[in-house]
């Protein structure tokens, strides 16, 4: 059984620091990340965003620590709610890209693949998120069985604070101040996979059969 623990957390590390050491290169690529990230030596691999993702990995010695709990309920402050702003973002940008090709007299017979739940589910995403940002600020501000105060607040909502510190520092490193783009005036087409569109409908209708 601990072979089979220590395979599994062996595997997980791993996807984790190729997965994160990719992504830090992509931001670099794209000039949202410090451009030494974006280092790759002569056998591919990203050196500089490897050493940094191990950096980090650093942290789990602090188990160790006596005080492990306290460590770890700051963590999960922080990561506690990323999945619901991200997924919150996908489901807006997914809604503001379909009304840009609506507004610029585009259609879905263009794009490869499409949501299968439309706006709706990307409406009902934003709405879901939403109300679950409500319930834990009002949570974060008042907890059950206990009286309100910063430490609990922090603990339960430092990942929204973190991610207007991360927006702010954003705005400033590109020094771009624009905080919405109009449907008409949003480019649908930069970084677009270029795809043969009708091969592609045929594959997947003989997929179907």
């Amino acid at each position: 059984m601990n072979a089979v623990i220590l395979i599994s957390v062996i595997s997980v590390g791993s996807s984790s620091v190729y997965a994160t050491s990719r992504t830090l290169v992509s931001l670099a690529e794209q000039n949202l990340a410090p451009k030494i990230c974006g280092y790759v030596d002569r056998s591919g691999r990203p050196l500089v965003a490897i050493m940094i993702t191990n950096a980090f990995g650093l942290i789990s010695f602090i188990a160790a620590s006596g005080k492990q709990s306290e460590v770890f309920t700051w963590l999960l402050s922080i990561s506690g709610l990323s999945s619901i702003f991200t997924w919150l973002s996908i489901c807006v940008a997914h809604l503001r890209f379909r009304r840009a090709l609506s507004v610029q007299g585009r259609t879905t017979d263009e794009l490869a693949f499409v949501s299968q739940t439309g706006i709706i589910g990307s409406w009902f995403g934003v709405i879901l998120n939403v109300l679950v940002l409500i319930a834990e600020f009002w949570l974060a501000i008042f907890p059950l069985g206990d009286k309100p105060n910063a430490k609990g607040f922090f603990e339960a909502y430092l990942g929204f604070v973190i991610l207007i510190v991360f927006y702010i520092g954003h705005k400033i490193w590109r020094k771009n101040w624009i905080l919405f783009i109009r449907s008409k005036d949003i480019d649908i087409d930069s970084g677009r996979k270029e795809t043969d569109l009708e091969a592609l409908k045929r594959e997947l209708e003989e997929e179907k059969l």
